[in-house]
């Protein structure tokens, strides 16, 4: 079985990000609306390419994941967080979120942080035992934070050192 490539993300992946956010948007997993158009722009001034990792098997890509600091400020600089990760449906079970994690995990690492936290969703499963999998423990929930589809669903941080 090939391994991901896990690699910095570029502006030219801009594109290939968009359709992949389009085609794996869910409920499980995003509080979002639904992705906007093919053209929609997915790199800005608060995401550059620089924060985020894109996966590659066999010269595709097929996930990416975007870490940067949650709080712009001085006193926060030292943590991390992911704020979104996604997956092809055809890489999954492949390891690719996996080696997406680990790899934001030594970004953080190589940023100079201490910390690197997350918010998921209560009701996706997948996601919190690859989290907790690879080291991140709840550090706190919110009850019924969010009406997903008429389910009120919990929202669970989590968080490990770098």
């Amino acid at each position: 079985m090939t391994q991901p490539l896990i690699r910095a993300a570029r502006p030219e992946d801009e594109a290939g990000i968009v359709l992949l956010d389009r085609l794996t948007w869910s409920t499980l997993h995003s509080v979002q609306p639904e992705p906007g158009p093919p053209d929609a722009a997915f790199f800005g001034e608060r995401h550059p390419p620089e924060n985020h990792l894109a996966a590659e098997l066999d010269g595709r890509l097929v996930g990416y994941i975007r870490i940067c600091q949650p709080i712009p400020l001085p006193v926060n600089a030292h943590v991390r967080q992911i704020q979104g990760i996604a997956v092809a449906e055809e890489a999954r079970g492949l390891g690719v979120g996996r080696a997406l994690v680990r790899g934001a995990v030594e970004l953080a690492r190589r940023q100079g942080a201490r910390r690197l936290t997350l918010r998921v969703l209560g009701h996706n499963t997948p996601a919190r035992r690859l989290y907790e999998a690879e080291g991140f423990k709840i550090e706190g929930v919110f009850p019924e934070e969010f009406l997903i589809a008429g389910e009120y669903v919990d929202d669970v941080c989590m968080g490990r050192p770098v």
